[in-house]
């Protein structure tokens, strides 16, 4: 399963990082960094939840940055 990360800038200065495939999994942080980490740790949980409640089948997951600033992807 893949899962895309998109990041914007707020107007306040702010990043907002969001998790498109999981609704509700979204982050802020001081730098895009610090969203895309936030947003990651986020969606890792709430994997492990599923997995714990049984509303999801285990599968690989592998974690992926990409150099650019603009996504990144989790798998």
């Amino acid at each position: 399963m893949n899962f895309t990360i998109e990041q914007e800038q707020e107007s306040d200065g702010r990043w907002l990082a969001e998790v498109m495939e999981l609704p509700g999994v979204l982050a802020y942080g001081k730098t895009s960094l610090d969203a895309v980490s936030k947003a990651e740790v986020l969606a890792l949980r709430v994997i492990a939840e599923r997995l714990e409640h049984s509303e999801n089948r285990p599968c690989a997951i592998n974690i992926s940055i990409p150099i650019k600033h603009v996504h990144a992807v989790v798998q």
